[in-house]
C-alpha cells in the first residue's frame, strides 16, 4: 500500500498538482516530471506517489510500485526516443550519494552518451 503524502515535501506537492511541473507520466503509484536543472538532454525525475524518503524507507510491500517505477523508466524512454539509443536510471539514496530532495526519486537520464564516473 503506497503511503500518504508529505504536507512539506516539495515531490509530494508536484504529485498532487499543487506546484507546476512538466509531468510527462502519472498514474495512481507514480508520477514523472522533467527536471529543472537538467544534466542531459533527457532529464525525466520518477517518484512514488506516496512519502518514500529514500530507498532505506522501502520494504518488501512496496516491491510492487517499485517495480513499476523501472518499467515507467522504460517507457518513458521509448517515448522520448531514447529507448534504443541508451540511458541511464539513477537513484541516490542519502547525502553522500548527492541526494537533495528527500524523497525517493529515479533519475532517467539520455540523449547523449554518457561516461561512468564515481
Amino acid at each position: 500500500m503506497m503511503r500518504n503524502f508529505d504536507s512539506d515535501c516539495i515531490f509530494c506537492k508536484i504529485a498532487q498538482g499543487e506546484i507546476p511541473s512538466e509531468i510527462v507520466y502519472q498514474d495512481e503509484k507514480v508520477t514523472a516530471f522533467k527536471d529543472l536543472s537538467p544534466k542531459a538532454p533527457v532529464h525525466v525525475l520518477i517518484i512514488p506517489n506516496g512519502h518514500y524518503s529514500d530507498l532505506n524507507d522501502c520494504g518488501e510491500e512496496d516491491a510492487e510500485w517499485m517495480g513499476q517505477v523501472l518499467l515507467t523508466a522504460a517507457r518513458i524512454a521509448r517515448e522520448q526516443g531514447i529507448g534504443e539509443s541508451g540511458y541511464r536510471v539513477i537513484v541516490n539514496a542519502g547525502p553522500d550519494a548527492g541526494q537533495t530532495v528527500f524523497h525517493l526519486h529515479y533519475h532517467l537520464l539520455g540523449g547523449k552518451p554518457m561516461a561512468f564516473t564515481v
